[in-house]
Parts: structure tokens; C-alpha cells; sequence
């Protein structure tokens, strides 16, 4: 079997968006297919290594992906794309033959509290933001040198920010909004840092004025050079563009789950 992203696309349709699993023919190489499935979904968790499964993993880490091949399993590596888990490796047959496979699971995350326009202060946004996407790794950059950052930029960062980082590292959310792993200062003239992006152009940024980074509000760069202000800070506006369908840079209307994808690995 040729593997291409065609080809991967077809065995995906094969098992439809409902759990399913196949086994696939011997000569096809798994890290193939497991680097194509990478090249779309991100960096991958591995759930099952030499025949071992991580003892950590559960419902809301992968299991369901786990359930075809029982204690067959050799080695399995899974990604979360929106209301479902993919996964790829190799795991013994009924004969007791190890093969590469392809499976796919529902995934489920628990319901996010809704956003409104009177949203109380106190709300922590990043625990928000962890329910929505239904995180569940360790802290990506724990050991971010924040110091050193802020030296070079000459200013200190908002705090949802700097923890964004530190939770969910280099990647981006729905595959869409990529996050900066420290800002962009191109705008630096127009009283703006970057913080995120996306690939239509739009570059979400803070406008930064004022001694509290915390205060400091989100302005979009649209693609063709409009500035539009928000009311409120990065994890809050992230928030709200993955759940509020009514705001103007929603991604409400692509997914009903939302995740992460990481683009690195974590050690």
C-alpha cells in the first residue's frame, strides 16, 4: 500500500466518524503513517509503548482508542481533532500476528460554561479555556524564563498569557489560532505585541498601553489592515472565539468539541 495523504484520508472515511478500527497489511510501514497522521494533527500522545499501556490513560486521554484490541496492543500513538480521537501503531491479530492499524474513537470533553457579555471578573479564563479544550497534559514549558523575555521586550506580559505558554506550549487551538511562544513586536510602531495568529492573517494582538499587562486589551490586525478592539484580555478572547458563534472571529461554527494541537513533543 502507497501512502500518501489521499490514501489516509480514504482509510479514514472507511471508518466513518463513529468508532471503528482496522487492521492494515503487513508491509505498510506504521511510522509512515503515524508521520502523515503527525503532519495534520500535530505532535501525538503515545498511549501504549512495547506493549505497555500508560497507566494515566483514561477517557479523557484516549482509552476509547484502546477498547478494540484489548491487551493486544503493542504500540499506539493517538491525536484529539475535535469530537474525535485518531490513532495509529501496531497490535497483534487474532493470530497473534503484530500489524499496523487505524482506529477511531468519539471524543468527549465536559460541556463548557457558556459565555455571556456580563461575565463575572473573577473568572479564572485559563481554567476555562483547560475545560473547553478538554486538556489534560502536564504543563508544556514550565521553565519558560519569563525574566529573560521581558528583559529583551523591555515590558512585562499578562499573566493568562504567560500561562497559556507554560500550559499548552508551541501549537494552536483548533489547528487554527497558532500561539506565539513569546510576541511578535512587527507592530511594535503601532503600539501593539502579537500574541497569536491565524492563518487567514488576522494577527491577534494587545494593544500595550499602560504600567499593568493585565490590563491591556486585545486589538485584532485583520488581514487587510483594520484594527478592532476587545474589551478583554487573551485567554478570555480565546474563550470566546471557540464557543461564542456570535462573536466576529468565532470558530464555533467548525467544531462543536474544541483541543490543542501541539506541535513539539513534551520531554
Amino acid at each position: 500500500m502507497k501512502l500518501t495523504q489521499t490514501t489516509v484520508n480514504d482509510l479514514l472515511a472507511q471508518l466513518g466518524p463513529a468508532d471503528g478500527y482496522m487492521y492494515l497489511p503487513g508491509d505498510l510501514d506504521p511510522q509512515a503513517l503515524t508521520n502523515l497522521l503527525a503532519s495534520r494533527y500535530g505532535a501525538p500522545r503515545t498511549l501504549v509503548l512495547d506493549g505497555f499501556a500508560d497507566p494515566t490513560v483514561d477517557d479523557s486521554r484516549g482509552a476509547a482508542l484502546l477498547v478494540p484490541f484489548e491487551d493486544r496492543a503493542v504500540k499506539i500513538r493517538a491525536w484529539a481533532y475535535g469530537n474525535q480521537w485518531v490513532g495509529t501503531g501496531t497490535a497483534r491479530d487474532g493470530e497473534c500476528v503484530e500489524r499496523p492499524v487505524l482506529v477511531v474513537a468519539q471524543r468527549r470533553v465536559p460541556e463548557p460554561l457558556t459565555v455571556t457579555p456580563d461575565e463575572d471578573e473573577d473568572v479564572d479564563w485559563m481554567e476555562r479555556l483547560i475545560q473547553i479544550t478538554g486538556w489534560t497534559q502536564p504543563a508544556q514549558r514550565p521553565d519558560v524564563h519569563w525574566a529573560e523575555v521581558e528583559s529583551r521586550l523591555g515590558t512585562a506580559l499578562p499573566t493568562d498569557y504567560k500561562r497559556m505558554v507554560e500550559t499548552f506550549g508551541e501549537g494552536s487551538f483548533d489547528a487554527y489560532l497558532n500561539l506565539n511562544q513569546e510576541p511578535w513586536t512587527d507592530l511594535r510602531e503601532d503600539g501593539l505585541l502579537i500574541w497569536a495568529g491565524t492563518e487567514h492573517e488576522n494577527l491577534y494582538c494587545w494593544r500595550a498601553d499602560g504600567d499593568d499587562p493585565n490590563r491591556w486589551p486585545v486589538v485584532v490586525r485583520s488581514f487587510d489592515g483594520k484594527d478592532i478592539p476587545f474589551g478583554y484580555q487573551a485567554a478570555q478572547f480565546v474563550c470566546h472565539i471557540l464557543i461564542d458563534p456570535h462573536h466576529p472571529f468565532t470558530m464555533a461554527r467548525y467544531f462543536d468539541t474544541h483541543w490543542f494541537m501541539n506541535y513539539r513533543e513534551s520531554d
